[in-house]
Parts: structure tokens; sequence; C-alpha cells
């Protein structure tokens, strides 16, 4: 299949505005520039045309921007399957659940907040190729984060959350106090 480098730059560039969106959609692949609207057009295109499902594989190290091209292909779907402003699906499936972000991702050397989940988003589309909803299941890739952290980084979040609200009434049975973490 059709692979695609793309680089985090760590800011936000002009490269992923509504504009770009509009230039890329109904384009074919190898008409214009490699970018993440492109793999978009192409898996929307052929599910479209071929009524099967598509799969986009974003994969890279920590830090690489997974996350971010997740969230440039959910918005180029919303857009073009007529959803952006209705329904805003790209806000509704990533912040579905932000108690996941605190249990799954820690501090690593590359990112101060790095998700130590896989994540497996499916969007659903109606027969006009509108999107009617999303589902998002997460995978816990490293359970060895609980017991050992690397120099420089840090457990996951929801650990320092717990270790800070130790006082409160509802956490006394934990056994968890103040003392307990060293917070970075």
């Amino acid at each position: 299949g059709i692979v695609l480098v793309a680089i985090n730059p760590y800011e936000q560039l002009p490269i992923y505005e509504q504009d770009v969106i509009y230039a890329y959609s109904g384009q074919n692949m190898g008409d214009m520039d490699p970018h993440i609207f492109a793999v978009a057009e192409e898996a929307y295109k052929q599910m479209a045309r071929d009524e099967k499902n598509q799969s986009i594989i974003v994969s890279g190290e920590s830090g690489a921007g997974k996350t971010v091209s997740a969230k440039y292909a959910m918005r180029f779907f919303a857009t073009v399957g007529g959803s952006a402003s209705e329904t805003n699906i790209e806000a509704k499936v990533l912040a579905s659940s932000p108690i996941m972000e605190a249990i799954g991702n820690a501090k690593t050397t590359r990112n101060d907040n790095s998700s130590r989940f896989g994540k497996y988003i499916q969007i659903g589309f109606d027969k006009r190729y509108h999107i009617i909803g999303a589902n998002m299941r997460t995978y816990l890739l490293e359970k060895s984060r609980v017991v050992f952290q690397a120099e420089d980084e840090r457990n996951y979040h929801i650990f320092y959350q717990l270790c800070a609200s130790a006082s409160l009434p509802e956490f006394k049975d934990l056994g968890l106090s103040k003392y307990s973490y060293l917070p970075a």
C-alpha cells in the first residue's frame, strides 16, 4: 500500500488548514505533494468506490506525531464527509474519555505527555459516506512502566495524581502518602 513518512514539527503549520483539506479532496494519489490528507483521500475514495472497509496504520516512535496525524486524518474525513460543522466528530472521538490520558500517558525523554497506548479508531459512515459515529479502543503497551521508569522518565500520570490526592478521605484506604513519590 501507500506509505507516507511524516515528521512532527512540534508547532502548528498552515499545511493542515481547511483550504488544504479542500485542495486534496477529490485528487488522485500522486497528483499533489505527499500529505496525510492525500492518504486519507485515497482511503475515502476507495471506501466509496469499492464499498469496502479501509485502514490507515499510523506508526512511529514516541513523540513522532502519531496521534496528531490521526487527528488530521479524522478532520479530513469529518470535512469531506459533511460532518465537520455538524458534529465535530474528531473532537468527540479523541476527547471521549479524558481519563484515558491520565491512565495511559507518561513522561518519556522525548515527550512529556506520551501515550503508552496503542489506539484502534473505527469510524462509521452511512450510505452517503457521512460520518455517523466512531469507536476508539486502546491497548496498554507498556506494563513495565508500572514498576520501573528509566532515568528522566515518569510513571503514568495517574500515579502522581493519586499520590497528590492521598489526603482526600476517599483515597485513605489506598495506603498512599504525599511522600511516596517525587514529582518531576
